[in-house]
This record gives structure tokens, sequence and C-alpha cells, in this order.
């Protein structure tokens, strides 16, 4: 068994929309990181933070996919200098646009490969149960502005 995180969302906003907040650092500090620095262009690293008791914990991340508005996928959470299918998590988003909305299905995959612990997909599990359902509101608050 492949140790994974998926997820559906309905989301009330065209797929250009969903991928603006999922692919530009303005839009994910909003619903995700605290601080985020990042192109969406394959091949560029970047750095989410996220703010704890014992000051900011920042990542790195690679993206490895930014095809709009249907796709935005990036490798995150590994040390050194560059992200591998052994060392790092990937992050895929796919936009399906359904009855004037979009279907975003979420992966983060690669707990295997890149022999992460229980106790990382535990806390990566928890962490997206957390923050993934602050997207669709997040977003469809931007789709209503004039």
């Amino acid at each position: 068994m492949t140790r994974s995180i998926e997820r559906e969302i309905r989301v009330e906003a065209s797929p250009e929309v969903v991928y603006e907040v999922i692919s530009s650092p303005e839009h994910l500090r909003e619903w995700w990181p605290d601080e985020a620095e990042l192109d969406a262009v394959p091949g560029a690293t970047g750095t989410v933070g996220f703010r704890q008791a014992e000051g900011t914990k920042v990542v790195p991340l690679t993206v490895v996919e930014a095809e709009p508005p249907r796709r935005f996928a990036f490798r995150w959470d590994y040390d050194g200098e560059e992200a591998t299918p052994e060392n790092s998590l990937l992050v895929t988003f796919d936009l399906i646009p359904v009855d004037g909305g979009t279907l975003l299905r979420f992966a983060e995959t690669g707990y295997d490969e890149a022999a992460k612990s229980d106790a990382v997909l535990a806390d990566h599990t928890s962490g997206w149960d957390y923050f993934l359902p602050r997207l669709a509101p997040y977003v469809e608050k931007l789709a209503q502005r004039p």
C-alpha cells in the first residue's frame, strides 16, 4: 500500500482563478503558508514558511509542473540543494472545470520513495486537513470581487 494524501474540493470559481490562488505567493499566503516565495515556472525554486512558537520554519520547494489553468505541482520538504523523488514529497493540484466551477484534485505523494516516517505523514495529513478547507472560501470571495 502506497502512503499518500489525496483530497477533492469543489470550488465555485473558474480554473483560471483557482490556478492563480494555488500558484502565486500573494494568494498562497492567504490560505496556506505564512510566507511564500516562488515563481510558477517549472524548475524554479522557492520557499514556504510557517510561523511556529520557536520561529518560522522555512521549507524549500521546487516547481515541477506549471500548466495554467490545469495543473500545478511542486516538490518540497527536502534537505540539500535539489529536490529528487528520493528526498522530497510531490504535491499536485489538478483543476477540472465542472458546472461553472472547478473540481480541485489534490495529492501529496512520495512518502515511501523519500522514506518519510509515519509521523511525517500524520503531521502532513492534519496540516492539509486544516489548510485545504480554507482554499475554497478564499477563492470564492476573490471570484465575487468586481
